[in-house]
C-alpha cells in the first residue's frame, strides 16, 4: 500500500501515535539499556569506559546521518527512507543482541546509530508538509506528549527484560519493536512529499543547500539552543545508572524514579504548548517557558548543594525543567524549520543534526565530569539552560535584523 492523498487538515489520533513512535526510536535506543551497563560489561569483559562508548558511538552516528535523512527525503520521499531506515535499524539492533565482543557491539551500535534518526527527522518535516501554523504546532505538542512516555517506560521496560533474560533481550525487543512499527507505516503512513516537489540529488546544489542552512546564524542558534535545553536534562539520562544506584540508593529497576517525574513534566509543556498555540504570542510563550526552566534550576542547585537530600527532593526539579523545555520547543522548532520552506527535509536533518552534536558532547565530556555528585548534575543543568536561553536570544535577535 502506498497512500499518496495527504491526511484531513486535522491530524488524526493513528497518525499522531504513528508520528511519535517514528520519532521515540531514538530514546529507545538510549534508554532501553541503561539498567543493563554492569551485566553487559561483565558478559564481554568489557569495562565501564567501554560500555559508556556505546552510547557516545550511536550519537556520533546518529548525529552524522541525520545530516542526510532529510535530504534524502527530499529527493525520494518520506516513506522510502523512513522504511529504509527502519529495516536497516532491525538488523543492526539484532546484531547488537547477538554481539560477542564489545567491538562488535560498537559495530552494530553504530549501525543503529546510522538509522535510528530516519523517522524522527523525516517525520517533522512531514508535519510542515502537511499543516501550518497553530496546527502544525498543535500537532508537534501531541507527538511530543506521547514521545515523552517513551523515555519514562523504556529504562522501566529495559529493567524487566533484564531481570527475565538477560541484556540481549533488550536488544531483540528493539529489533521487533523496529518490525512492527515498518509493518504500520507501510500499511497506514501517507506520503507528504509529491513528486513535483522534489528536490534532485545533485551534488553541488545539495552542498549550497547545505551551506545555504548551517551558514544561517538564527538557524543555528536556534537549533543549537534546543540542543542546549535538552541537554539541561539529558545529562540526568546519561548519568542514570550513578543518579540511580549511587546517589538515590536504588535498584536497577527503579529507574522510574527519574523519568516518570521528567516524563510528567515533558507531557505537561507539550500539552500547555499545543492549548497556548494560537493565544499565545511566540515572545510570551518562549518567556513563560524559561522562566519555569530558570526557577526549577535555581531549585534543582538549592536542593542538591545547600539542603537536606531526599530522593523526592532530586527528581522534582526534573519535572520543572522539562516542563518549561517542552513548552518552548515546539515553537522554537516550528520557527527554524520556516527559515527555509522550500527544503524543510534538510533543515529537519541539519536541526538535528546540531542538537545530536551538543548531545555528543555531552555524552562524551560533560555527563562523565559531572555525574560523580549531585551538585555537579546541578551544576550542568543550570549551566546548560542558560546557554539554551542564550541561543534563543540570539536566534530571536537574528529574526529581528
Amino acid at each position: 500500500m502506498n497512500p499518496q492523498t495527504p491526511p484531513s487538515p486535522r491530524p488524526s489520533l493513528g497518525l499522531t501515535m504513528l508520528l511519535a513512535a517514528l520519532a521515540a526510536v531514538g530514546p529507545f535506543s538510549i534508554d532501553t539499556y541503561l539498567p543493563a551497563f554492569p551485566e553487559m560489561g561483565a558478559t564481554l569483559g568489557a569495562d565501564s569506559l567501554q560500555i559508556q562508548q556505546t552510547l557516545s558511538i550511536y550519537l556520533l552516528t546518529f548525529g552524522l546521518m541525520t545530516l542526510w535523512h532529510g535530504a534524502l527525503s527530499d529527493s525520494f520521499g518520506r516513506r522510502r527512507v523512513i522504511l529504509a531506515g527502519l529495516a536497516v535499524y532491525a538488523l543492526a539492533s539484532l546484531g547488537c543482541a547477538l554481539a560477542s565482543s564489545i567491538e562488535v557491539l560498537w559495530l552494530m551500535r553504530c549501525l543503529q546509530g546510522l538509522s535510528a534518526g530516519a523517522g524522527m527527522v523525516v517525520s517533522r518535516a512531514m508535519v510542515r508538509d502537511l499543516y501550518q501554523g497553530p496546527a502544525a504546532q498543535r500537532l508537534i505538542s501531541h507527538i511530543a506528549i506521547m514521545f515523552a512516555v517513551a523515555p519514562a517506560i523504556a529504562p522501566v521496560i529495559g529493567g524487566w527484560l533484564l531481570g527475565l533474560a538477560g541484556w540481549r533481550a533488550i536488544f531483540a525487543f528493539l529489533a521487533l519493536g523496529a518490525l512492527l512499527l515498518a509493518g504500520l507505516c507501510w500499511h497506514h503512513l501517507p506520503e507528504s512529499l509529491a513528486p513535483e516537489r522534489r528536490q534532485p540529488l545533485a551534488p553541488l546544489p545539495l552542498l549550497r543547500n547545505y551551506l545555504r542552512v548551517l551558514g544561517h546564524g538564527g538557524f543555528v542558534a536556534a537549533s543549537a539552543g534546543i540542543g542546549a535545553f535538552f541537554g539541561g536534562f539529558f545529562v540526568y539520562v546519561l548519568s542514570a545508572p550513578v543518579f540511580i544506584r549511587e546517589h538515590l540508593g536504588l535498584a536497577a529497576t527503579d529507574f522510574y524514579w527519574l523519568f516518570l517525574p521528567a516524563m510528567a513534566g515533558m507531557m505537561s509543556g507539550a500539552w500547555l504548548s499545543g492549548r497556548v498555540a494560537g493565544r499565545w504570542s511566540q515572545p510570551r510563550t518562549l518567556l513563560t517557558a524559561f522562566c519555569l526552566m530558570a526557577l526549577a534550576a535555581l531549585g534543582n542547585l538549592l536542593l542538591s548543594g545547600f539542603l537536606p537530600s531526599s530522593r523526592l527532593g532530586a527528581v522534582l526539579p526534573l519535572a520543572g525543567y522539562t516542563l518549561g523545555m517542552s513548552l518552548a520547543m515546539p515553537t522554537i522548532t516550528l520557527r527554524a524549520l520556516d527559515l527555509f520552506p522550500d527544503n524543510r527535509g534538510m533543515a529537519a536533518s541539519c536541526q538535528s543534526f546540531l542538537q545530536t552534536l551538543v548531545s555528543a558532547g555531552i555524552a562524551a565530556f560533560v555527563a562523565p565530569a559531572l555525574w560523580h555528585s549531585r551538585l555537579g548534575l546541578a551544576l550542568g543543568m543550570a549551566g546548560l539552560g542558560s546557554l539554551g536561553a542564550l541561543m534563543i536570544w540570539t536566534h530571536l535577535r537574528q529574526g529581528q535584523r
